[in-house]
């Protein structure tokens, strides 16, 4: 019997002539008929750095919906490390030069891009031309031009799209969430984000060089600010004003240090966030008509800890929010769940981050935006 591959499925498919295959492949066609629930799909991760070795690989040890099956990196001491650790077949290791063969690979169905920002966007695009679902790390991209690139060359392959949002999928967050949505505590009328740590170290690290970061905190941690402000009142800002500061300058010579910002929304809420390279920030607060509720820490790997105006302490079973955010993009892909974290999500972050630089530059001035529920994922 003729062996039918997922390639020459999706090719009979096409083609209308799928009925008649799997009449001749019967084993496939009852396989489709099982529970997707039971499949795993393989995951390639592209960079090899910090991130995905302490937490993308370990935490995907702990998924249902998928597993750890390729890797790609530009050091070549790396993949021995790697196929030992993690038992990843010879076939599955690639680096960045034939990083575009990995089209013929079908073992591999995601490829997640950890990159510095500057590299998302030809990598992305890259596996989306071979035809591999995709998962962007955050920031999508340095700029909204890259970040519709991105998407247009997803949509052209008829492939899914993802960013690396781990928070859409924890538990606290859906938390508050649902106090926005049931306004549990009335009308938020308030939001105050920080999000931030002390950089110390090496001056040379990538995300203090802005042609491979794009920015400083306001591009990596900042986003989560901006997300906690949008989730906060459920909502897009209508207006952002932005300020920057700086106390040490001879570190942070090419990025930013500290940003703050206050966005307006259309109801009337307003909001509040900081970010930073050199202050520790940690806090989300949502101030309402009839009572308050906080996470702290609320964007950190975790455990998160929540309190209410009512005296309730927020406790759930802690999971590691990447292997949450792995399994919820598998399961889009396998069942048609939503996706917590859309590609359009992530432009639209790109579009604020976008104008809080301009009003920056602009000495503070006030930016308008026009959103309506772009990104919003209630």
């Amino acid at each position: 019997m003729k062996q039918l591959t997922r390639r020459s499925f999706n090719g009979l498919a096409g083609k209308g002539l799928l009925g008649s295959a799997l009449i001749a492949n019967m084993p496939l066609a009852n396989a489709l008929s099982t529970n997707k629930k039971d499949k795993k799909l393989g995951i390639a991760l592209v960079g090899l750095g910090s991130y995905s070795t302490y937490q993308l690989a370990p935490s995907l040890q702990e998924t249902a919906h998928c597993y750890l099956a390729g890797i790609v990196t530009g050091t070549n001491s790396k993949e021995a490390i790697w196929q030992e650790k993690y038992n990843i077949p010879k076939k599955n290791v690639y680096n960045y030069d034939n990083f575009d063969t990995i089209a013929d690979n079908d073992s591999i169905d995601i490829i997640y891009v950890v990159l510095p920002n500057s590299m998302h966007a030809d990598f992305c695009i890259r596996a989306a031309k071979a035809g591999k679902h995709v998962i962007c790390e955050k920031p999508m991209a340095i700029s909204v031009a890259e970040c519709d690139t991105i998407i247009n060359a997803c949509n052209e392959n008829s492939v899914k799209l993802a960013v690396g949002y781990r928070m859409q999928s924890d538990p606290y967050t859906n938390e508050v969430k649902k106090y926005v949505r049931e306004k549990t505590f009335g009308d938020v009328k308030f939001v105050s984000s920080d999000a931030g740590y002390i950089s110390k170290g090496n001056p040379d690290q990538w995300r203090l060089d802005k042609s491979l970061s794009g920015g400083g905190a306001l591009m990596n941690m900042g986003v989560y600010s901006i997300q906690t402000s949008i989730y906060g009142t459920r909502q897009n800002p209508i207006a952002v004003s932005a300020q920057e500061f700086s106390t040490r300058p001879e570190y942070f010579k090419d990025t930013d240090e500290t940003i703050t910002a206050q966005f307006k929304f259309a109801n009337g809420a307003v909001a509040h966030m900081m970010t930073s390279h050199n202050a520790n920030g940690n806090r989300l607060k949502c101030h309402c008509s009839k009572g308050w509720f906080e996470l702290d820490p609320a964007h950190s790997y975790g455990p998160i800890s929540g309190t209410t105006s009512n005296g309730d302490i927020l406790k759930f079973p802690h999971k590691k929010q990447q292997a949450l955010q792995m399994d919820d993009f598998a399961e889009h892909i396998l069942m048609g769940t939503k996706n917590v974290a859309p590609g359009e999500m992530g432009k639209r972050d790109m579009i604020i981050v976008e104008a809080i630089y301009k009003s920056i530059d602009e000495g503070g001035k006030e930016q308008l935006l026009s959103l309506g529920n772009m990104g919003i994922v209630s």
